[in-house]
């Protein structure tokens, strides 16, 4: 609605930016193409702002999102990528001013691309395909090694050459593939898998040279990354050149900056080695020498003492005291014996004087009946029983006679 002015009759200048507010307010959200040119976060705050310009008309629009909007895409988005926004123009009436307030943002053309990867390495990661404890560790000197890459491409010449010159004997089991295009992947599993059901090969290296972003595309298949996570057998990712870091790089037992550099990580190097074996005995060497030389000092110090040179010095002042503790015992055995031998000797002459034997010697008799019994009453013999008298010498039969007093 057009407003009617006149020198006499003007507009404020508040008036219009409230009817510029007004009329970009029903304009209501749009999709908006653009490259990013300034790009601000600052840490802590809650809002992003970013400039979008248009190149054809050399026009640009200030943008502001939340941060949590931001962060889907912060990976693959910075200054100088284009994007596509979803929001809603405002204008803010005090200053003037054009934004768009934008509540989606999607990449263009590679940033596309790379978000989608990023969003499957994610994923990926989640699971712990990419986890460290995954890892295998490479043999030290492999029997074969399994390389699966182009035919007759730089990568392939490369790992060859580089390896015999490193350990002329190593050998190879080599699977040309293709790699990029729409066969590159399902050939290049094929390859792996067939590799790491072979028990001979003892490590897998997957090389290419360097290339686009596109042209790598095959080895960010999660399919291929899904093949490598499940062998046995250690595979070394070389893809590209140091910067270039495919999905495949993650999951891959070891990851090398080229594939040059993968055979240098694989298959060691015999000069290297032989020195590292030199160096080894040189090392056992002198241990062994020093060792030699310390024991010898021992020893030495050990000889020099008084008691080793004359060794029979502690021997003869023992000698002399164990033959005094054997006088002292033999005396003291004596002295036992004899106060024994005298002890006995009256027991002896108290036995004897208890004796029946002695009694009987000072003439006294021991009568006994025929079954053995001692005579200790008059009154138990009958007259005429035959008795037995036991006297010191011998004995006698007697026969009992009473007398007249009974």
């Amino acid at each position: 609605m057009a407003l009617n002015t006149s020198p006499e009759a003007p507009v404020p200048v508040g008036e219009v930016s409230r009817l510029i507010g007004g009329w970009i307010d029903r304009l209501g959200a749009v999709w908006v193409e653009g490259q990013i040119t300034q790009l601000s976060r600052r840490p802590g705050a809650g809002v992003v702002f970013l400039t979008l310009r248009d190149p054809s008309y050399d026009v640009s629009l200030t943008v502001t999102c939340y941060r949590a909007v931001f962060d889907k895409v912060a990976d693959v988005v910075g200054e100088g990528a284009r994007i596509v926004a979803y929001g809603k123009p405002e204008w803010y009436a005090p200053r003037g001013q054009l934004s768009l307030r934008v509540s989606e943002i999607r990449p263009v053309g590679m940033g596309e691309l790379l978000a989608r990867l990023e969003l499957l390495k994610k994923a990926l990661a989640a699971e712990g395909l990419f986890a460290a404890e995954r890892k295998k560790p490479l043999p030290f000197l492999p029997r074969l090694v399994g390389l699966v890459t182009g035919r007759a491409s730089a990568a392939e010449r490369d790992v060859l050459e580089t390896a015999r010159q490193r350990w002329p004997a190593v050998r190879f089991a080599v699977r040309n593939v293709a790699v990029q295009g729409v066969h590159a992947v399902p050939q290049v599993i094929a390859a792996v898998r067939e590799l790491d059901a072979d028990p001979a090969v003892d490590v897998i290296i997957v090389a290419r040279g360097g290339g686009s972003v596109e042209d790598l595309l095959p080895f960010s298949d999660e399919q291929l990354v899904r093949a490598v996570a499940d062998c046995v057998t250690p595979v070394v990712s070389a893809i590209g050149h140091e910067p270039d870091t495919p999905l495949l790089d993650l999951v891959a037992d070891l990851r090398s900056r080229t594939p040059t550099h993968a055979a240098k990580d694989v298959v060691p190097d015999v000069r290297e080695e032989l020195e590292r074996v030199r160096q080894l005995r040189e090392r056992a060497l002198r241990a062994v020498e020093v060792t030699l030389e310390r024991q010898e000092r021992g020893l030495a110090d050990t000889m020099s003492r008084p008691v080793m040179a004359r060794p029979y010095t502690m021997v003869e002042e023992r000698e002399e005291q164990v033959a005094a503790a054997l006088d002292r015992g033999r005396r003291t055995f004596g002295h036992l014996l004899a106060r024994a031998e005298a002890e006995l000797e009256h027991t002896a002459a108290r036995v004897v004087a208890l004796s029946p034997a002695a009694t009987l010697g000072r003439g006294y008799a021991v009568l006994q009946r025929a079954d053995g019994s001692a005579v200790r009453v008059a009154d138990e013999v009958a007259d005429g029983e035959r008795l037995r008298a036991r006297v010191a010498r011998g004995e006698l039969t007697v026969v009992a006679r009473r007398g007249e007093d009974g």
